[in-house]
């Protein structure tokens, strides 16, 4: 049975027949690869996405014109000044002394500069209840955030004094720094919490400290690997911090994931009567191979972002695919040098009742040999019922509405700032998020250019765009010109972005287009939203074609086998679509939004969909390279089709099913995060690999095998000169070949 010594064949076997020959040298690379690492990221700095390089298009445009002018916008505050019933108007005495007490406190501060009354630039709402005090911050606008408070305290004094009125603060810096008092601890909390919940949920799948410790350790020097990396690749490709946070989700699902299936092949291994040789080798060439072909097909997917155009996005997969290779790399060498070393020790720490827990023979589950039986009985209408519910759980999806999400859509009422922000909108639309227009010219002091400006001004009013009052700052040393102007339509984001239309296309070639030299793109918060959601949805096709194309080319490849590449592809756009009809079911209608802490906003944050579709369509061929390896692997020992089906599904159902609670559980974990979008995104990917690792791989996945029968390994003749990628699974003799109508079964 299997202590006999064979050739194996394979980059998964060779590396692990190395690293277990020389196991000391290859956990000494592995260190020494990690920490070179971490120090050449570190002395290189990270450079991070700046925000003129965030989007193409007019956003890109105007933040150019403004960096190559060298012109420092300071961080802009507004404090609303608003009766709380209609008895007091902005032309009464308490209203005006409470403007000018305002104007004396912040100013008081030595914080501000450029303090505006609102009866100077009459920032006074139609009804006459609403005034506006604006000014600048000093300093740096992107550590505005850290000295706001004296202000924000003075504004507060100055509510005390005045209280049959509301005074509040909103601004850029005021509401950074309410953001990172209320949120700033909730990645860091979330990103902490993974850890102990992976090593948790190993601890009760090994049953031992040591063997549940190995993913664990494995999975944090790949993150730490991948960090100082980012470091260096920064300089060619910019990161960010949210780059940062999706490496660290990825690496630890991949990283423990990887682990664990090569750790339990050889725990299987050994308790089939192996000696630890015999079993590192074997687990070597299947496992690892499952390991590498998984990693390259992830690597693929997350490659998909770089199609997208968006400088995130690209940071995001770039920093993906690093930790998953990193992850993949460590998980063929440094884990059977590991195991060699460790040996019976890996069973060390054994918990109490868990530790003696035994999986039946040769680890098969019991749960899901009662599943398979059922399926393999009536594979047809097992498809017809899994294949049904699934796609009735897709079909919300149809509907599906994408858009930025608004303030109070983001954090509901859970900060102060939120009701501040839809009062501002209410009594002035738009003037919390101003669209501007930045206006380059030869000579900005220019008789035409002036009065194109005034021109534009008029006709922004007059053409329904805006309410005013349209705010026009000259920068004549530079010869630009930044104008604000309020949307109709506010924190309404359709009727805001009409606004922004209709001031591209309407009154900006009606005015400033009209002279010769002049540039004016249109940004903001509105703009961009706008221009990256136009981008994102050019991006899809070519990121979903780029993605199937090379997923379906690997997985032909390494199965030699038309059918599993056709299967694979249909199976995992099946998982995603399930994604995406939950999703829009809680959070765009509000089904049972509340059982996840949500609530529905009515629509999925924009960059979602995409960002779903990559890493779920990634992540999912971990689970479907593991399970259809060992069926394989079992149908080329001499099995039929359907004991192979049955064989290759009940014993990687452990592992399977302990791979998809950690990524559950650590998904889950950004789903209790504050803000919608965060929930969103850890709702739609636990939801979704909960799906494929019992719908999709249990019951779907057997099913159709079972049908298809031996035509699983059809391979057309003309098809037969593509590089063999497959390996070595049987370390015994195996049965005689089965021929099918494509390709014959070689080992």
């Amino acid at each position: 049975m299997g202590n006999t010594e064979v050739r194996v064949r394979g980059l998964a076997a060779r590396a692990g027949g190395w690293s277990a020959r020389h196991r000391w040298a290859a956990v000494g690379i592995w260190v020494l690869f990690v920490v070179l690492a971490m120090g050449l990221g570190s002395a290189a700095g990270r450079v991070d996405v700046s925000e003129s390089d965030q989007l193409k298009g007019e956003t890109h445009t105007a933040a150019k014109i403004i960096d190559d002018a060298g012109i420092k916008e300071p961080a802009g505050e507004t404090v609303l000044v608003q009766a709380k019933d209609g008895a007091v108007k902005a032309g009464s005495a308490p209203f005006r002394a409470a403007v000018a007490d305002v104007v004396k406190a912040v100013e008081g501060t030595g914080q501000v500069t450029d303090v505006t009354s609102p009866y100077d630039t009459h920032t006074v709402s139609r009804d006459g209840r609403s005034a506006l005090v604006r000014f600048d911050l000093r300093g740096d606008a992107e550590t505005a955030a850290d000295r706001i408070q004296p202000v924000l305290d003075a504004v507060t004094g100055v509510q005390k004094e005045h209280g049959s009125l509301r005074i509040e603060e909103i601004g850029g810096a005021s509401m950074q720094k309410q953001y990172k008092d209320a949120f700033g601890d909730d990645f860091q909390q979330a990103e902490y919490s993974a850890v102990p919940v992976a090593l948790g949920i190993l601890l009760i799948a090994f049953g031992a400290l040591v063997a549940a410790l190995l993913p664990v350790a494995l999975a944090i020097t790949a993150i730490m690997a991948t960090m100082g990396l980012m470091g260096l690749v920064s300089h060619l490709q910019p990161m960010s911090d949210t780059a940062n946070s999706v490496m660290l989700l990825v690496g630890m699902a991949v990283g423990v994931d990887y682990c664990l299936f090569y750790l339990r092949r050889e725990r299987e291994e050994r308790e089939a009567g192996r000696d630890a040789g015999t079993a590192l080798r074997i687990a070597a060439a299947t496992s690892g191979r499952a390991v590498i072909v998984s990693g390259v097909t992830v690597c693929v997917a997350m490659a998909g972002m770089l199609f997208t155009g968006l400088a995130e996005f690209e940071a995001m997969g770039l920093a993906s695919l690093m930790v998953v290779a990193v992850a993949m790399v460590g998980s063929v060498t440094v884990l059977p040098a590991l195991l060699s070393l460790l040996g019976e020790r890996v069973e060390k720490g054994r918990i109490p009742f868990l530790g003696r827990r035994r999986r039946r023979g040769n680890g098969e589950s019991r749960f899901w040999t009662t599943v398979l039986r059922c399926v393999l009985a009536k594979p047809l209408v097992s498809v017809l019922v899994a294949a049904g519910a699934l796609l009735a759980v897709a079909a919300p999806a149809l509907g599906m509405k994408t858009q930025q999400l608004t303030l109070d859509q983001e954090f509901g009422d859970s900060l102060p700032m939120v009701q501040t922000y839809n009062r501002l909108n209410d009594a002035f639309p738009g003037g919390s998020e101003p669209a501007q227009v930045v206006v380059r010219a030869k000579d900005v002091g220019a008789p035409e250019v002036r009065q194109a400006l005034a021109d534009f001004r008029k006709q922004a009013v007059a053409s329904g765009a805006s309410r005013g009052p349209v705010d026009i700052k000259l920068y004549d040393a530079q010869n630009v010109a930044l104008v604000s102007v309020p949307l109709v339509g506010g924190s309404d984001m359709d009727r805001a972005t009409q606004s922004l239309e209709k001031l591209r296309d309407e009154v900006r070639p009606a005015t400033l287009g009209k002279v010769d030299g002049v540039q004016a793109p249109v940004t903001g918060q509105v703009a961009g939203n706008h221009d990256f959601n136009d981008q994102l949805m050019g991006s899809v096709v070519p990121v979903f074609v780029f993605v199937v194309v090379f997923a379906f080319l690997l997985m032909l490849l390494s199965f030699r086998s038309l059918t599993v590449a056709i299967t694979s592809i249909v199976l995992n756009l099946l998982s995603v679509a399930a994604a995406y009809g939950i999703l829009v079911a809680v959070f765009q209608h509000g089904w049972g939004a509340s059982l996840v802490g949500a609530e529905g906003v009515g629509a999925i944050v924009t960059w979602l969909p995409l960002f779903l579709f990559v890493i779920l369509f990634g992540l999912s061929m971990d689970y479907h390279v593991f399970v259809v390896s060992r069926i394989r692997e079992a149908r080329m020992r001499g099995r039929t089709t359907k004991d192979a089906i049955r064989h290759g599904v009940v014993t990687t159902a452990g592992v399977v099913t302990s791979a998809a609670v950690i990524m559950v559980a650590v998904f889950a974990i950004f789903g209790t995060l504050s803000m919608q979008s965060m929930k969103q995104m850890g709702v739609g990917l636990a939801a979704a690999v909960l799906i494929d690792a019992t719908v999709i791989r249990g019951v779907l996945l057997p099913a159709v095998m079972a049908l298809l029968g031996e035509r699983n390994w059809y391979l057309p003749k003309w098809l037969h000169r593509l590089p063999d990628l497959t390996h070595d699974e049987a370390p015994e003799p195996a049965a005689p070949p089965v021929r099918d109508r494509g390709e014959r079964l070689t080992v």
